[in-house]
């Protein structure tokens, strides 16, 4: 297969809890996941946030590199994890001499700017229930998984989504505990996170809230 000898030269193990690479490092390598999960974080003022966990297919260091600029974030492997580690020349080199590897990146990056821009968005709610759900949602359409039967389980802790929507975790676990007594969010056995069993309910349940019906309406 066309995957094995790329595998078999660049990829790389990592165990659980390693970083990759922190903020400030100079920037060498791209990283592309095979299995596993990484946690991209960066240091605030007002302390550590979670920008976003990616997990198998994603690609993620490569801004650094195209750039020749220090690392702008942190990298940490959330589970064993297995990547493709691609030098700057190689990586170069595949993206001018393959378009579709061009077109991918740029198709990705572009998906990368609209989440940012969406996060920004969830930041800029005053209700910290809002900011949950909505943070819940967008997670789980970014980084969920489709199951069967309907629904998304989205392997995520509610320390991380407290990082990523800026609030406590006892506020964000308050929230969670809610949604799950209405039934819009359920434990996910098989992994650390939560099942959505439709997102689009989130979104309702937020706009409810912000607009709630008049009484005697």
């Amino acid at each position: 297969m066309a995957s094995e000898p790329l595998s078999s030269r660049f990829g790389r193990s990592f165990p659980a809890g390693e970083v990759l690479f922190r903020e400030g490092d100079p920037g060498e390598e791209m990283y592309v996941i095979q299995t596993g999960r990484v946690r991209i974080s960066k240091v605030f003022p007002s302390g550590e946030r979670t920008l976003a966990v990616i997990g198998p297919g994603e690609f993620f260091g490569e801004m650094a590199i195209l750039n020749n600029k220090p690392r702008t974030a942190t990298a940490t492997a959330l589970e064993a994890l297995h990547a493709l580690v691609i030098d700057g020349r190689t990586f170069e080199a595949m993206v001018l001499g393959n378009g579709e590897i061009a077109v991918r990146m740029i198709t990705r990056l572009a998906r990368r700017l609209h989440s940012a821009n969406a996060y920004i968005e969830i930041l800029s709610r005053a209700d910290p229930r809002a900011r949950v759900i909505l943070g819940l949602a967008r997670a789980g359409e970014e980084y969920g998984e489709r199951v069967e039967g309907g629904g998304v389980r989205l392997a995520i802790s509610s320390d991380d989504l407290a990082s990523m929507v800026g609030l406590d975790v006892a506020t964000v676990q308050s929230v969670i505990d809610r949604l799950v007594r209405v039934r819009l969010v359920r434990p996910a056995a098989e992994v650390d996170g939560w099942l959505l069993p439709d997102p689009s309910q989130l979104y309702a349940f937020v706009d409810a809230l912000e607009h709630p019906a008049a009484e005697g309406a």
